[in-house]
């Protein structure tokens, strides 16, 4: 039987690249995306194009409950993959814009899950993976909105894999790092004329949404998936100074970058 995989982000980037993948892999792909265009381009991929804003929790009850009839109520993967970047200091961040990073990078994610869980566990298999990032266990200036949000994440998902011990379910985490993706371009930065970039160094060190494939990959199809699959140096290095650096010493070189 073909299994069903929902994807959500899919218009660009790491979940455009999972999609096509997929779907060449033989999987039905329910490739979701916010605008209708893009839903369009999907179906025209050959794969099954969703309308769905994780912001909107209307459409995240509308998606879920169609690609539950669409698939019978046998959706295997789930690779919760849709977010945007907000930039700027946290005191020029209002409680609004801070409410609606945590809206389409958290609680569309929760709520969406929830709604496709029941059917997953009656079927005592599945993969549910997030994507999260290196600011999911680190945090640096100007990006503390969108850091607070993956870090929310990344214990939302640690939660999740152990209450799911046992079902059958399996839970990842995906963290990036520098991907050469339209992330960047569409970030929305709070404070106008002071911009937030990323550190030179980390273009020397960034991949292609295709190299994060085969870790999506791993962790639909491995028996035992990994619980996080760091993809770029940056990722390895960072966690590896997160865990051997003084916190202090850690700062003073989050700073100089």
């Amino acid at each position: 039987m073909q299994r069903a995989v929902l994807i959500t982000g899919s218009s660009s980037g790491i979940g455009l690249a999972a999609a096509m993948a997929l779907h060449q892999r033989g999987y039905h792909v329910f490739a979701a995306c916010r605008k209708k265009e893009d839903v369009e381009r999907m179906n025209q991929l050959g794969m099954q194009g969703i309308q769905l804003d994780l912001d909107d929790s209307m459409s995240v009850q509308s998606a879920a409950e169609l690609v539950l009839s669409l698939t019978g109520g046998r959706l295997y993967g789930l690779f919760n993959n849709g977010g945007f970047g907000l930039y700027g200091e946290l005191q020029s961040i209002s409680r609004q814009q801070l409410e609606r990073q945590f809206s389409t990078n958290l609680f569309g994610t929760h709520e969406l899950t929830l709604r496709l869980l029941p059917s997953m566990l009656k079927s005592g298999e599945g993969r549910i993976i997030q994507t999260s990032s290196v600011l999911g266990f680190i945090s640096t200036a100007g990006r503390g909105a969108y850091a607070a949000s993956k870090h929310a994440l990344e214990g939302w998902s640690d939660a999740l894999r152990l209450e799911l011990f046992g079902t059958g379910l399996h839970v990842s985490l995906i963290e990036p790092g520098p991907i050469t993706t339209n992330f960047t371009q569409n970030v929305e930065q709070a404070q106008t004329g002071k911009t937030v970039s990323n550190p030179g160094i980390a273009k020397r060190f960034t991949l292609t949404p295709e190299d994060v494939v085969p870790k999506i990959i791993h962790a639909l199809e491995s028996p035992t998936p990994k619980l996080r699959y760091r993809v770029t140096m940056v990722t390895h290095v960072m966690a590896l100074m997160k865990r051997l650096l003084p916190s202090r010493c850690l700062d003073a070189l989050l700073r100089k970058n």
